[in-house]
């Protein structure tokens, strides 16, 4: 091969091995001769003697570090979960990141805080309160645990989400058969409460027959008596019917004419 050919396939090598291409939602770390640079490279084509500098590239963007962890629980068990820990790291704090721990930090760091966290967390709870609405409590304790711990450290823990818990088996069955008992004895209190319902009707509705029946009764004067008698006379004279009536002055008793021989 021609000198005048190898000479500008060269430089084509020396210029892409220079060349750094930082992303979005990156940052880079330059490392010259073991020694970090304090400054971090921004997103972009960087420039870099590839023969004393190296690059390192930090993502900044959220990560989801999915963990299977053993949960203690207060009463000694120990709880199965599957958990997601959304985290990101501040691009200021890359290159003392690099320096004082590297570039695994997720195992090197924040796995263990995380394990010491939820450890810490979750012994205060009982199993059973894995299972329900105290689970929002637990996440946001482990979060702002690890966050204490993370903070000063570069890395920002947006969320700890605790996807699946599965209980031992003999306390599963304890709490199915709990919920079980309660919402029978909740379909027997809605049975009485009913029952309770339709006998105050009842006793509504026969307080409202006596006081009817009393106030028809006050109301039957002897004058009030008489003087519907003498308007059923009165009705009983314009009827064209033929009738027997037969009456002690007060009130009258109607026969038929076929019934009077």
């Amino acid at each position: 091969m021609k000198p005048t050919i190898i000479l500008p396939i060269g430089l084509a090598v020396l210029t892409l091995s220079s060349c750094a291409i930082v992303r979005q939602g990156e940052v880079g770390v330059r490392r010259t001769l073991g020694k970090i640079n304090p400054q971090t490279l921004p997103e972009g084509v960087q420039l870099f003697n590839p023969i004393l500098t190296r690059v390192i590239k930090i993502p900044t963007r959220t990560v989801n570090l999915e963990v299977r962890a053993p949960l203690p629980s207060r009463e000694g068990l120990t709880v199965q979960s599957e958990v997601s820990i959304l985290y990101r790291v501040e691009g200021s704090y890359a290159p003392r990141i690099v320096e004082q721990i590297g570039p695994d930090y997720a195992e090197v760091v924040i796995l263990p805080v995380f394990r010491s966290a939820v450890a810490d967390v979750s012994s205060r709870y009982f199993a059973k309160d894995m299972h329900t609405g105290q689970r929002a409590d637990i996440e946001r304790s482990i979060r702002e645990v690890m966050m204490t711990q993370l903070k000063d450290r570069g890395f920002l823990i947006e969320s700890v989400l605790l996807k699946s818990i599965s209980l031992p088996a003999g306390l599963t069955k304890a709490i199915e058969d709990k919920l079980a008992a309660e919402q029978d004895a909740q379909r027997m209190q809605f049975v009485l409460d009913k029952e309770r319902q339709e006998a105050q009707r009842r006793i509504i509705e026969a307080e409202g027959t006596r006081d009817a029946q009393r106030i028809i009764n006050e109301g039957l004067t002897p004058m009030l008596i008489q003087f519907k008698a003498i308007e059923a006379f009165n009705k009983l004279s314009t009827s064209p019917n033929s009738k027997v009536i037969i009456t002690n002055g007060n009130s009258p008793l109607m026969l038929s004419a076929g019934s009077v021989q």
